[in-house]
């Protein structure tokens, strides 16, 4: 597929070009359309198109002047200029600096648009092919550049081995490991990958994936011996050619050098790394195979471990296949986990939060910290996390507010999953009092301040006024005359609303019994939670549950 870029300053012709006929049919990918000369540079290093169609005249930068530029810069994108009867100077003048044919706008049409597009298909497999044969007169490993050995290991891992074979005789593969007797390929995984780069864009992905390439190749000395190159979502394959026919020594070697590579990676980029070295092969062709069973080692491991092929979970040991089976069906939050956190989170319950979370984290303990789904459901425990926050405070006030949690970029210093859990807590304990300062926010003094505080730490059990004075240091009476002024409500009367507030969400939930929430949101009593509810809502628990059920059925 050939990708065709236009540039015209009239957005009327790029609709008749666009238009003319089905560009995939006949070969071709319309990959856009450029307005003016500055524009068309910017698009042509994104999408790096084969040919180009430039219109001869255009303010600021006309199609002669861009059509020096591309040919100084981009040679092998061929150029069709546009034009009108008095452009016809400037585009003899573009036919001797190499555009390929000129089109009159009047008169363009399906058959002379395609016949112009061929001619330069034609020029540019010409000039391929010719390129081609200059290569093949040096040896690969001294005209070679690094993103191209890369991009040439990569294709080779997708590819059978029959296949494979075949790419290698055509693409000079042979000459890129001079001396080699023996290969193999590891698989490397950056952890927290799929967490660090939720929020990236295209060009900061690159940027880290390009990162992380050279900074392994730095480690790894000789390209020619040892290759770096990117897979996909944050996985890495390091190609080993070994000189030596020993394969213990080999596979030593091998671990030696993944060791260094992973304390670079976590040393420049504070990026945690997994390993798996794959089953040592005789030629490229097999190389595929080595590092599939490289990824299959890889993600048979949890996280922080690295093993070769031969480490493999024992088949016969039941619970091993039981939590195999766990794995498999554990992809995703469930949808009571994140009613659960968010119930929490608005209850400011810090006990029930922290459950939670070590449920959820054990639920996944014998599944890769790098697989997509553990990642996921952190994802998803973030998201719900954020939902809250937002819900509670403005979102402008909310982002603010997010700089005072611990950064996301610390994920990728995470290696295992108690390294995760702990971070999980202590993010959702931020989380929480983020929470509860925006509860106690407000024309207060501090010390009615601190006082709102600990009774949203302490309302699900006991405590009274004394309690409070004494952990803020005031007199009982001075801080309960403090508090009615402030608030307008004696401490009890403070405390029962609060309690009666996080009755009504525990009570919206739909999971638990009215009964089991009282105690939860600390009455002593049943009768006394039934009273307070009564005369602060108007109305008693079940009728309370009774009014939502019309909302529920909507």
């Amino acid at each position: 597929m050939f990708k065709v870029l236009l540039i015209d300053d009239e957005p009327l012709i790029g609709n008749v070009i666009r238009t003319l006929f089905n560009w995939k049919e006949h070969g071709f990918e319309f990959v856009g359309e450029a307005y003016s000369g500055t524009e068309a540079l910017r698009m042509i290093e994104e999408s790096q198109p084969h040919i180009a169609i430039i219109d001869v005249n255009m303010p600021e930068m006309n199609g002669v002047e861009l059509q020096g530029i591309l040919r100084e810069r981009y040679p092998s994108v061929k150029t069709i200029m546009l034009s009108s009867y008095d452009d016809y100077d400037y585009v003899r003048e573009c036919l001797r600096s190499g555009a390929v044919d000129y089109l009159l706008k009047h008169r363009l049409d399906e058959a002379l648009l395609l016949n112009v597009l061929n001619k330069a298909v034609k020029d540019w497999q010409d000039e391929d092919r010719a390129q081609e044969g200059r290569m093949a007169s040096k040896k690969m490993a001294e005209t070679m550049k690094p993103v191209f050995i890369r991009s040439r290991i990569a294709e080779l891992l997708r590819e059978n081995e029959e296949a494979a074979g075949t790419f290698e005789d055509a693409g000079g593969m042979k000459d890129l490991y001079p001396g080699a007797v023996r290969y193999a390929a590891a698989a490397l995984q950056i952890i927290p990958f799929l967490l660090l780069t939720e929020s990236f864009s295209d060009s900061q992905t690159n940027r880290l994936v390009q990162q992380a390439v050279d900074v392994m190749q730095q480690s790894l000395g000789d390209i020619h011996e040892r290759t770096a190159a990117y897979v996909e979502n944050g996985r890495l394959v390091v190609v080993f050619a070994f000189k030596e026919r020993s394969e213990h020594a080999g596979t030593s070697d091998a671990h030696r050098w993944m060791g260094k590579v992973q304390h670079a990676l976590e040393l420049l980029l504070n990026l945690k790394s997994v390993y798996a070295l794959g089953h040592p092969c005789a030629n490229l062709p097999q190389l595929g195979t080595s590092y599939r069973s490289a990824e299959k080692a890889l993600d048979a491991s949890p996280a922080g471990e690295s093993r070769t092929p031969s480490e493999k979970v024992n088949d016969r040991d039941p619970a091993a296949k039981e939590r195999t089976n766990e794995q498999q069906l554990r992809v995703a939050l469930t949808i009571e986990e994140q009613k659960q956190l968010l119930l929490a989170l608005e209850s400011l319950d810090q006990e029930r939060l922290q459950q939670l979370i070590a449920s959820v984290c054990g639920s996944v303990r014998h599944q890769p910290l790098h697989s997509p789904a553990v990642q996921m459901i952190v994802s998803e425990l973030l998201h719900t996390g954020d939902k809250a926050l937002k819900k509670s405070i403005s979102t402008p006030a909310a982002e603010a507010a997010m700089d005072e949690l611990p950064p996301r970029r610390d994920l990728g210093r995470i290696g295992s999953l108690d390294e995760l859990e702990r971070w999980l807590q202590s993010y959702f304990t931020g989380l929480l009092n983020l929470l509860k300062q925006q509860r106690t926010a407000g024309s207060y003094s501090r010390h009615v301040s601190q006082a709102i505080h600990f009774i949203l730490e302490r309302y699900q059990g006991y405590i009274n006024l004394e309690m409070v004075a004494g952990a803020i240091g005031l007199n009982p009476s001075y801080l309960s005359r403090l508090f009615k002024e402030e608030t307008q409500s004696n401490f009890s009367e403070y405390v029962n609303r609060i309690r009666i507030d996080a009755a009504q969400r525990l009570l919206e939930s739909d999971q638990y019994s009215v009964k089991q929430i009282s105690s939860q949101v600390g009455f002593t009593t049943y009768n006394y939670f039934f009273k307070v509810f009564k005369e602060m809502t108007g109305m008693t628990p079940h009728a309370y549950v009774s009014s939502l059920r019309p909302e529920r059925q909507r």
